[in-house]
């Protein structure tokens, strides 16, 4: 029996990080590591990957007692660490799916933004970006990653206006592209994950670093920025 937040499981040349608090799925720092750690054994020159939560859960955001504590310290380092890993998943050299296994709210919602392709499981699900609606500023690295793949249409909504979205339509507001049944999630998974696992290196490395260049290139130098100023 493991303590690990999140594993890494492997089926053939597909990678599986499942997050896995048991709750919420909050990325505390402990969580954080812990997809570090299995994002440091996935092989980035075939394969694809596969990021996904618990049953009903794929995250519900940063993990709120230390937001609460008053602790500026350890909020920051927090939300340091978490935006990095974003940052690295954006970056990612082979083809990235994000399951959402259920609801997907702040930086949960912003880990979707990450994958190149998120399939979500029908329910009564919620996605979105809260943190109008919880008094927290949205830092510059999470709007230059949302302004990137939310719909033109829905950037109003999605990020000024804390829209929290039905699963079904997260797809409309770019959020999710595929929603299928629970019965199928799996299937669905593999299947696609299979299937981009057939793009080749270096061609889709390449391609891609060259896609994403403009906004990651903008997202490290905000990162760059706040990791040198105090939290107020």
């Amino acid at each position: 029996m493991t303590n690990k937040l999140a594993t890494l499981t492997t089926q053939d040349n597909i990678s599986i990080i499942t997050m896995d608090d048991g709750k919420a799925n909050v990325f505390s720092p402990s969580m954080i590591n812990d997809v570090n750690s299995c994002l440091d054994r996935v092989p980035t020159e075939s394969g694809c990957l596969v990021i996904k939560g618990r049953d009903g859960m794929f995250s519900a955001g940063f993990d709120l007692k230390i937001i609460g504590s008053g602790d500026m310290d350890a909020i920051k380092d927090m939300s340091l660490s978490g935006f990095k890993m974003l940052s690295r998943l954006l970056d990612f050299p082979r083809p990235v799916i994000g399951g959402c296994s259920g609801h997907g709210i702040a930086l949960g919602t912003f880990m979707l933004c990450c994958c190149d392709y998120r399939v979500g499981v029908k329910g009564e699900y919620m996605i979105g970006a809260n943190e109008m609606r919880t008094n927290m500023v949205i830092p510059t690295p999470i709007l230059e990653l949302i302004q990137f793949r939310v719909a033109q249409s829905h950037k109003y909504r999605a990020i000024l206006g804390g829209t929290m979205y039905p699963i079904d339509s997260a797809i409309e507001a770019g959020l999710i592209d595929e929603v299928v049944d629970k019965d199928h999630f799996e299937q669905t998974l593999m299947t696609k994950a299979k299937d981009l696992a057939t793009m080749g290196h270096p061609s889709y490395t390449l391609t891609k670093n060259l896609f994403v260049e403009e906004v990651s290139s903008k997202i490290k130098n905000a990162l760059a920025k706040l990791e040198s100023e105090s939290l107020k």
